[in-house]
C-alpha cells in the first residue's frame, strides 16, 4: 500500500497540524479572558469586536471538527486503515493524501459525491 516513509510524512504533517490548532485554540481562550468590549462605550467598537470575535469562534469551530478528522487519520494509521476509501474500499492516491491527509475518499467517489450533492 503505502511506504512507511509516507506514512511517517504523513503522520507529521497531521501532528504538526494538530499542534497548530490546539495552540489557536489557547490562545483564543486568552484573548477571550484579556479582552472586554464593555469597557468601550464606543458602539462601533463593540460592533466590530463582535463581529470579529464571531469570525474566530467560526474558524475555531471549523478547527474542531478539523481536530476530529485529524484524530481519525492518525488512528487509521496506527490501524493500518489510512488511505482506504471509504465508499470504495480502493486506495486513495498519495498525492491526494500528501496534499490532504484527512480525506476520506478517493479522487473517483469525491467528483461522483460532488456531482450527487450539486444535483440535489
Amino acid at each position: 500500500m503505502f511506504s512507511e516513509e509516507d506514512l511517517v510524512t504523513i503522520k507529521k504533517l497531521l501532528s504538526k497540524e494538530r499542534e497548530r490548532i490546539l495552540a489557536a485554540s489557547d490562545k483564543t481562550i486568552e484573548d477571550s479572558i484579556h479582552q472586554n468590549p464593555e469597557n468601550s462605550q464606543d458602539f462601533a467598537d463593540q460592533s466590530s469586536f463582535e463581529s470579529d470575535r464571531n469570525f474566530v469562534l467560526r474558524m475555531r469551530d471549523r478547527e474542531r471538527k478539523l481536530l476530529v478528522k485529524i484524530d481519525e487519520a492518525l488512528e487509521k494509521i496506527e490501524n493500518g486503515t489510512f488511505g482506504t476509501c471509504n465508499q470504495c474500499g480502493g486506495e486513495i492516491a498519495i498525492k491526494r493524501l500528501m496534499a490532504r491527509p484527512v480525506v476520506t475518499l478517493c479522487i473517483q467517489c469525491k467528483t461522483l459525491q460532488e456531482k450527487k450533492e450539486k444535483f440535489f
